[in-house]
């Protein structure tokens, strides 16, 4: 009796162990993220070839029409232009950064646009063969081409070529310090970067990132190819680049801004969303951006008195819209200068008037450029990009053809930079 007792206490001490392992084996399963796009971009070469033209021409468009305003306050350009529309002259003074020559005509660009050529060359040159190692490389050796050619005999027989040559060597010197340091290992790699352009987060990645959409598979894969070369940028800004990248990718797979805008959104292979306390900033500030461009919808005459006197009801010259429009577009506007960063080409401001820019616009190309373009700071580079994401979307064929053709014109004739030829090398490369 002892006996069967003590056997069937055995029993239920191994059922109990046997609940115990079965309660502690129990587990709901975690989420399986699937890749916001699997598939491979699939494109005839022709429809491929006017993505590609329309992205370089459309940054061009961009780059053009902030050239002569570059870093003006909004009110300035109406007191001198009006609403800016279309291309106007590039009056201003020669820089490294801006034009290369004094006054160009309308159509003219700046180093947003040197900076698409200069990649496609990286782009021919390494035959789809890309790194970080590489493109430091390329910049190195574009460099010292540069530093040869001032010890020439044409230069030194010649003080204006020498001119001409040290804009071109002040535009790259401090990229190639940087690529030089990256080269030689971390520590002096650290230190450049850090010194870089005085140490800011400056929109570096930006001005060449989005050529990295155009010849990626997949949004991840261009988000990937950004972030392995953006050697220039600083924190989040690195995040900021590489989400151009990925977004112009993306645009050549849909007419729909929401997706192109979503990639902020759904693309984070790096996980930046996963940072304790802040996580990730270049997403906070893209769904910020866009809740304002929804609430500026809701601003109409008659308007609140606190609301009213924070606006101007006076419509620029030139806008082509009613009152209603150009109090929401205002309104952003100052949504905007409440945001400004201690630079103008800081690469989060940059993003928050991109973003700004392309939920405002809804596709819309000239309406989503001259919205950039009338508010100012750094407008030349913010269009460039969104000129770029929208030529990728809409294709050559859908721009503006008045100004598409003017921007072809004047920089393959005057400025020597043909995007027809780049756009073909890009489409058609075994040709």
């Amino acid at each position: 009796m002892i006996r069967g007792l003590h056997s069937l206490g055995f029993i239920v001490v191994l059922l109990c162990l046997s609940c115990q392992e079965q309660q502690k084996g129990f587990n709901i399963p975690s989420p399986t993220k699937q890749v916001f796009v699997e598939d491979s971009l699939s494109l005839s070469a022709d429809d491929y070839y006017d993505k590609v033209l329309g992205a370089l021409v459309g940054s061009a468009i961009g780059d053009a029409m902030g050239a002569s305003t570059e870093m003006w306050h909004r009110k300035d350009i109406q007191r001198k232009y009006g609403y800016l529309t279309g291309l106007s002259p590039a009056t201003r003074s020669q820089s490294p950064e801006g034009t290369w020559e004094h006054n160009l005509q309308a159509g003219a660009t700046t180093d947003d646009t040197r900076w698409k050529y200069l990649m496609a060359d990286y782009f021919n040159k390494k035959q789809g063969n890309l790194s970080g190692d590489l493109f430091a490389d390329h910049l190195v050796s574009y460099y010292q081409n540069l530093t040869e050619d001032l010890s020439g005999k044409a230069v030194k027989n010649n003080p204006d070529l020498l001119d001409i040559q040290m804009e071109k060597v002040d535009w790259v010197k401090e990229w190639a310090r940087v690529a030089l340091a990256y080269k030689e290992g971390t520590e002096a790699y650290l230190k450049a970067q850090n010194r870089f352009y005085g140490g800011e987060m400056s929109c570096a990645g930006m001005l060449y990132s989005p050529m990295f959409g155009l010849v990626a598979n997949t949004p991840v894969e261009a988000y990937q190819m950004g972030y392995a070369h953006s050697l220039f940028d600083l924190g989040y800004a690195k995040d900021i680049s590489s989400l151009v990248s990925a977004m112009t990718h993306m645009a050549l797979r849909t007419a729909t801004t929401d997706s192109i805008l979503d990639v902020a959104v759904f693309v984070d292979p790096l996980r930046y969303q996963d940072s304790r306390l802040v996580g990730r900033i270049p997403y906070n500030i893209a769904e910020a951006a866009q809740k304002m461009v929804l609430l500026s919808y809701e601003v109409k005459p008659p308007l609140n008195p606190q609301l009213a006197d924070s606006l101007t009801f006076e419509i620029p010259e030139g806008f082509q819209g009613d009152l209603k429009e150009w109090l929401q577009q205002d309104y952003l506007y100052r949504y905007l200068e409440e945001h400004e960063r201690e630079i103008a080409f800081h690469a989060g401001e940059i993003w928050e008037i991109l973003v700004t820019g392309l939920a405002f616009g809804q596709g819309d190309f000239e309406k989503t450029i001259q919205f950039i373009v009338n508010y100012g700071r750094d407008n030349d580079t913010v269009a460039a990009v969104a000129g770029m994401i929208l030529g990728a979307q809409n294709g050559f064929s859908n721009l503006p053809q008045d100004m598409a053709l003017e921007v072809l014109r004047v920089n393959r004739d005057e400025l020597g930079i043909d995007l027809e030829a780049v756009a073909k090398e890009l489409s058609y490369p075994s040709n």
